[in-house]
């Protein structure tokens, strides 16, 4: 797959460089570029006009963010993507990638079957919250992160990269409250601990196992 996303750097675009906590776009925004993730985190999330928000993905290194509205009459983004950390992207005009595209149909097909990835990386995730409810959500967002950010010590997998309690309830779609009763439980059953701002998952197979964990491969089963 890096040799595909290399492939776009090939296509005349421009870097923009973001802080952490600011705005790549919003939802309802004017769609003009096609991004890639050069370095740091980007959020891409869903906000409810409760004040709800759902994180979908948290795109990193390799990442591609706006393709959704690529080939719309009038493109808007439907998402909303926010820098977690210090972040770069290259940016690509949606005129000159449908330039680029049309001459090379061979990366227009492997464009194709990442959007496709992307889809089946969201059925997934909504099957676990619809299924399994807020707890499903949380679970399946813990497993996701270890397989994008885990480091393996003897004593469990460490999600390497820092996400507050609320961010963590934005993926799980339910309120701060709920998700810190939720891993109050957690460590309780000396499945998660915390280590500074970081959490260590010691017994991953008990969030597995609380899923029905379809062992779908950490090409799917990612939080990117």
């Amino acid at each position: 797959m890096d040799s595909v996303i290399r492939q776009f750097y090939e296509i005349p675009g421009k870097i923009i460089n973001l802080k952490s906590g600011e705005y790549l776009f919003r939802e309802g925004d004017s769609a003009k570029y096609f991004y890639l993730v050069r370095s740091g985190q980007i959020f891409i999330m869903k906000y409810a006009s409760s004040g709800r928000i759902l994180a979908l993905r948290l795109a990193t290194h390799g990442s591609i963010i706006g393709e959704l509205p690529l080939y719309e009459k009038n493109p808007t983004y439907i998402f909303n993507a926010v820098a977690q950390s210090k972040s770069e992207v290259y940016a690509i005009e949606f005129p000159t990638l449908h330039n680029f595209l049309e001459k090379k149909p061979a990366l227009a097909i492997n464009l194709l079957k990442i959007i496709s990835e992307h889809m089946r990386k969201q059925h997934s995730k909504f099957r676990d919250l619809v299924l399994y409810g807020k707890k499903g959500a949380l679970y399946s967002t813990l497993i996701r992160l270890s397989n994008s950010y885990g480091k393996k010590f003897d004593d469990g997998i460490l999600i390497t990269v820092p996400l507050t309690n609320q961010e963590l309830a934005n993926y799980s779609a339910t309120a701060r409250e709920s998700l810190n009763r939720m891993l109050s439980e957690l460590r309780k059953l000396n499945v998660i601990e915390n280590h500074g701002n970081l959490i260590l998952i010691k017994n991953i197979e008990y969030l597995r196992q609380e899923i029905e964990c379809e062992n779908c491969g950490k090409e799917i089963c990612n939080i990117e």
